[in-house]
């Protein structure tokens, strides 16, 4: 007996819809990005992206542990002398919440072009209301 390798006919995705009010953030991301990746599929490949399309709602609801509001810290810099930003977890929820969760996601993805095309597949926003319906997703209950 061969070994089964899928090919890009194999590939069916589905479109699922998250509900991140009160939702702890690393659970919650570690979740999306095994569902992004298509770890949960019985033909998963590690050499390809089979996943599923994944839209989260209420991110700016998201819950985190301890200190980390105050603590934890996003930086970027500017590639200037001097250019390093740096934001707080509670700054950045108030100002972009839909950043701090796709940058939990992406951290927790392949860090090359797979990857990268997994996390297009994710789609997140600040409030309740998303423009995916025409997609028909189904709702999406995590184990916690």
């Amino acid at each position: 007996m061969k070994t089964f390798s899928p090919t890009p006919k194999d590939i069916n995705r589905q479109w699922f819809v998250v509900d991140a009010q009160d939702q702890v953030l690393g659970r919650l991301a570690s979740q999306i990005a095994h569902r992004l990746r298509g770890k949960h599929k019985p033909e998963f490949a590690p050499h390809m992206d089979n996943g599923d399309f994944i839209v989260v709602v209420n991110c700016e609801k998201i819950k985190v542990t301890g200190a980390k509001m105050a603590d934890k810290m996003y930086y970027r810099h500017s590639g200037w002398v001097g250019g390093l930003k740096a934001t707080s977890l509670g700054d950045m929820l108030a100002d972009k919440p839909s950043r701090v969760l796709m940058a939990a996601v992406r951290g927790m993805l392949p860090k090359n072009r797979l990857g990268r095309a997994m996390l297009k597949k994710l789609k997140v926003y600040a409030g309740p209301e998303h423009p995916h319906a025409a997609q028909n997703p189904q709702p999406l209950n995590l184990p916690y």
